[in-house]
């Protein structure tokens, strides 16, 4: 593709951001079916840190006090080390042109990043950024996190896959249902004690799954965390989980988003 081309493409995405981003999902009817017995959770702000308001954020993985970032647009997508309380880029890796960058997950000491529609994933070194390999799946490339012994990657539709870390052949597949109702649009993936926590895409929602059944044993609902400050410049939706192990802190930003947000959840009284 062309830079002109690239820069048409990305012109055309924002000024589809910015008719979504005005009226991004704040004021969306909930996407929990009628039937649902999962706790829906509501947050509070801990604390707010800068974001580069130019990352289309595709996936988030916080480790060693560090925060590690995949944007996504073809012409811009990135992989980045990121300084969580400035929101400095401390080491970034370009990827080419005809890729769309998706979710990322460290596995030891590696990076895994998927693409979205080129079917192709890279691992890189985790210090180096140095591209080890690629591997190719079968569907499309949304979110990937992992349980400590496989991958766990969503595609958008209402299926998790689970992958071997070592040779990213598919073992497994997870149907994610509230009841009987499956939830698609399952998008940035994380593994939090136990539990997937996913962004359903287009929602202002985050939901937990039980990876031994699939069902929703949770809701969160993330509306109003941005001001109408923050909205002042084009923003898109939610989109970024993080998980900090050690201090059991939980950070959750959007695409074009300028602020990430650590944030405790609020159990129903």
């Amino acid at each position: 593709m062309s830079r002109i081309s690239i820069i048409f493409v990305l012109g055309l995405s924002v000024l589809l951001v910015v008719a979504s981003g005005f009226s991004c999902s704040d004021n969306s009817e909930s996407p929990i079916p009628g039937n649902s017995d999962a706790i829906i959770y509501t947050y509070n702000v801990v604390n707010t840190y800068p974001h580069d308001r130019t990352a289309f954020t595709q996936g988030l993985v916080f480790e060693d006090d560090v925060l590690y970032e995949g944007t996504g647009q073809y012409g811009y997508s990135t992989l980045r080390r990121v300084e969580l309380e400035t929101g400095d880029i401390l080491q970034i890796r370009e990827l080419s042109e005809q890729f769309f960058g998706e979710g990322i997950t460290i596995y030891g000491d590696e990076i895994i990043q998927l693409t979205w529609q080129s079917n192709i994933g890279f691992v890189y070194d985790k210090e180096s950024f140095e591209l080890l390999q690629e591997f190719n799946y079968s569907t499309e490339g949304w979110g990937i996190t992992h349980d400590g012994t496989r991958l766990i990657m969503s595609d958008g539709t209402s299926t998790l896959h689970f992958l071997d870390p070592q040779t990213f052949e598919e073992i497994g597949q997870l149907e994610v249902l509230d009841n009987d109702t499956p939830i698609a649009r399952l998008n940035e993936l994380e593994y939090i004690q136990g539990e997937i926590y996913a962004n359903v895409w287009q929602e202002d929602w985050v939901v937990r799954i039980a990876p031994q059944t699939g069902q929703v044993v949770g809701w969160i609902e993330l509306r109003g965390l941005l001001t109408a400050e923050d909205r002042s410049e084009p923003v898109d939706v939610l989109n970024g989980i993080a998980y900090d192990a050690n201090t059991d802190r939980l950070f959750v930003t959007g695409k074009l988003w300028p602020k990430l947000f650590e944030i405790e959840l609020i159990s129903p009284p």
